[in-house]
Order: structure tokens, then C-alpha cells, then sequence
């Protein structure tokens, strides 16, 4: 599932992964959109059981992307990955009945620097799938408290 020296090839990059998280969610569960305004983590992520739409956004000022987004379904079905580079904000919403996501990160978990950005600011207008957000998606309070581009601590 990793190999460094095809990450590096693939990505252009020489990122060190320090971390591998895994985090169990239930249908219509939405995380983030996330990121760590000190300690930048970079992710590489992937979905080992079920599935999730999941969610990038460039919070780089000096970027000609920045505030936009890119969004993919990764399940077990598809086995695709995603690199995530430092400097963007991520999320996902779970598709189906439940997922397991794994992600490796280049720096260590650092909740007094972590911030959110709101998952439905019009200013993005991230159009998450429709059909698992009946009612709305089921958030953490800690996602409830995401603020809008226009509030955020962004990189330069």
C-alpha cells in the first residue's frame, strides 16, 4: 500500500511520513475540512473499507488555486490514494454504510495549532454528494465551529 520511493517519483516530492492514522466513521459523518496552521501536515489517504468523497482545499495565498478545491471518491472498491499536500485544508463524507480511512501524515498531530474551515462556505462551493446528507451531514462539534475562507488563517 506505500512505497517511498514511488511516492517520492509520483509526487515530486521527499516527505518523511512520521504518523499513520485510522479513523472508523458511520454514513453521513462529515470530517473537516482540517489542517494545522503550524506544523502543515501533508496526508496521503486512502479508504480500506467502504467509502467517502473526499475533499482538498488550497489555503496557500501565494497559490494561483488558492480557495479552490478538488474532490474524489476513495473506497476499498477503487484502492486509489490521494496525496494532500501542507497548506490545504481536508475533509471527507462517508458514502456508505461505514468506512475505515487510513492516512499517513508528515508531521505529528498538534491540536493547539489544528483549524477548521467550514465544509459548506458558499465561497468554495464544494458540492459534496447529495445523497448521504439528508437532513444535513452528521458533525462533530468541533466541525459545527468551522469558519469561513474570508476567517481562516491561511498560509502565505
Amino acid at each position: 500500500s506505500f512505497n517511498q520511493r514511488v511516492f517520492n517519483e509520483a509526487t515530486g516530492t521527499n516527505y518523511n511520513f512520521v504518523q499513520d492514522n485510522h479513523s472508523r466513521s458511520a454514513q453521513g459523518v462529515l470530517r473537516g475540512l482540517h489542517y494545522q496552521i503550524r506544523q502543515p501536515q501533508g496526508k496521503l489517504v486512502r479508504v480500506v473499507r467502504g467509502s467517502v468523497y473526499d475533499v482538498a482545499v488550497d489555503l496557500r495565498k501565494s497559490s494561483p488555486n488558492f480557495g479552490k478545491w478538488v474532490g474524489v471518491e476513495l473506497s476499498e472498491a477503487n484502492q486509489r490514494q490521494i496525496w494532500i499536500p501542507p497548506g490545504f485544508a481536508h475533509g471527507f463524507l462517508v458514502t456508505s454504510e461505514s468506512a475505515d480511512f487510513l492516512y499517513k501524515t508528515t508531521d505529528y498531530y498538534a491540536p493547539e495549532h489544528e483549524r477548521c474551515l467550514i465544509w459548506n462556505d458558499p465561497a468554495l462551493g464544494i458540492v459534496w454528494p447529495p445523497a448521504t446528507l439528508h437532513g444535513g451531514p452528521q458533525l462533530s462539534v468541533k466541525d459545527m465551529q468551522g469558519l469561513s475562507l474570508a476567517q481562516v488563517e491561511t498560509f502565505v
